[in-house]
């Protein structure tokens, strides 16, 4: 309304002028109303345009609030990010297989001697016939001496049974050695499992596949007089670079051997078997949580907010300015209609 009263004065000066004139030949009953008009219309524009300012200044303060939350929340996300950056999480997760990759199982049995090694399955263990006598060896051996990774000097004797593979069937392997004489108290053979018996096979350098084993995986024992039960499962770890490594974790239960032989004897008997717990592959590999797009995406509508809070608080000072103008210029108007 302003701004038109404005335009249509600045349009129409010679009808203001003459319509002033014609309010000072009028009668004094005509110069009332005209007082009464130039004393309560200004002041109601003006009430409403202060009303009109005060409101838009209280805009721009919230649009400025708006502002500085948007602005914490910028820095509130890069360092989230830098955080999750520097601490990524553990992922883990099973694939089920029907085969495994036949491990190698390499045995160091020392002055032991390998009796009889057989593949079962369904759990299925046959009572043995003739315990502590040679019988058959069904399963794919292989006997190798390389000298020790830790002190290159030691020469070690190795032999590599190839484990089982078909969990549906749950195939296991049975193995018994024997010990004619010990030096020592406690009887056992150290073992180690590692991932592929194939892998061992097809190298072109058993020994030193075989020294790589020994100093990458761990090594347990098994004792004598006891029937031993060791159930593997296989654990993948992913590592930054892309690489893979391959660890066994097993869970062994001991049952005591009960010698029903005639005769006493002094020498002893090693039983082991193993299994699979079950058919899943553990793979284990960190990730990293923060999604760079997502927080680009997120920046991106917190600056498209503050240019868009900026411009608007740019359009409402220049709106006050404005106003202001128009109202001083109106003001000057009718003081010189008045004059």
């Amino acid at each position: 309304q302003l701004s038109e009263d404005v335009e249509r004065a600045s349009e129409n000066p010679t009808e203001e002028r003459e319509g002033g004139m014609e309010v000072h030949e009028d009668s004094s009953s005509v110069i009332l109303p005209d007082g009464e008009l130039g004393t309560t219309t200004p002041s109601l524009r003006f009430s409403k345009t202060c009303l009109k300012n005060v409101f838009s200044v209280i805009l721009l303060f919230i649009y400025l609030l708006l502002m500085a939350v948007a602005v914490f929340l910028v820095y509130q996300t890069i360092s989230d990010f830098r955080e999750k950056l520097k601490h990524p999480v553990m992922s883990v997760t099973y694939k089920e297989v029907s085969f495994y990759d036949a491990p190698g199982i390499a045995f160091y049995p020392g002055k032991a001697r390998l009796l009889s090694c057989k593949h079962h399955y369904y759990d299925h263990i046959p009572p043995l016939i003739n315990p502590g006598q040679p019988g058959a060896i069904e399963c794919t051996t292989q006997r190798i001496n390389y000298t020790d990774p830790f002190t290159n000097q030691t020469m070690k004797y190795a032999l590599i049974v190839q484990g089982p593979r078909d969990v549906k069937k749950r195939e296991l392997v049975f193995l018994q050695f024997h010990l004619n004489e010990t030096d020592q108290d406690f009887s056992a053979i150290d073992y180690l499992l590692f991932s592929s018996f194939q892998e061992f096979v097809s190298s072109p350098e058993k020994a030193k596949f075989m020294k790589d084993c020994e100093s990458s995986y761990s090594s347990w024992k098994f004792s004598a007089g006891f029937r031993t039960w060791v159930k593997m499962s296989l654990v993948k770890t992913k590592e930054e670079d892309g690489s893979e490594t391959v660890e066994f974790k097993q869970e062994t239960s001991v049952v005591n051997y009960i010698d029903q032989r005639t005769k006493p004897r002094s020498d002893q008997l090693f039983f082991v078997v193993f299994e699979w717990k079950d058919p899943f592959i553990q793979t284990v590999q960190d990730i990293i949580t923060a999604n760079p797009w997502n927080m680009i995406a997120l920046l991106c509508g917190i600056f498209l907010a503050l240019f868009k809070a900026a411009d608007f608080a740019k359009l409402s000072v220049k709106w006050m300015i404005k106003i202001r103008r128009r109202h001083l210029k109106r003001t000057r108007q009718v003081t010189n209609h008045i004059s």
